[in-house]
């Protein structure tokens, strides 16, 4: 049963941030509103774009461990990405974010993930 948890968590929390990348490269703007700091309207494109790449490829990288390497690395990962959200955290809390955004989206989300690695090092 733990396993179930520990790969199911770990998959859907894979695939939840590559859908977030490929929503920053198709739809910026939107999503930008929805990290918890809008993106100025002419001049932040780029750096939406590199948020895309970078999430999308986090959840690649995550799924291909998963899958080719196992549940060991796949902890590892999780616990090194799990940095990313906290970082998310004082970003948005360090330019205008609330925070209900910082603490309940990206705060929360690093807790997720450390609890999935935590699942997956117990396998």
């Amino acid at each position: 049963m733990l396993a179930y948890l520990a790969y199911g968590l770990a998959i859907a929390l894979n695939l939840m941030i590559l859908f977030i990348g490929a929503r920053f490269l198709l739809a910026p703007q939107p999503s930008a509103a929805g990290y918890g700091v809008p993106a100025k309207a002419d001049g932040d494109r780029a750096y939406l774009t590199i948020k895309g790449v970078r999430d999308g490829t986090y959840g690649l990288l995550g799924l291909a461990l998963l899958a080719f390497v196992g549940p060991t690395a796949e902890a590892w990962f999780m616990l090194v990405v799990a940095l990313v959200p906290l970082g998310d955290t004082l970003i948005v809390l360090r330019n205008g974010g609330t925070r209900a955004v910082a603490f309940g989206i990206h705060f929360a989300t690093a807790v997720v993930v450390l609890i999935n690695a935590a699942l997956l090092f117990a396998l």
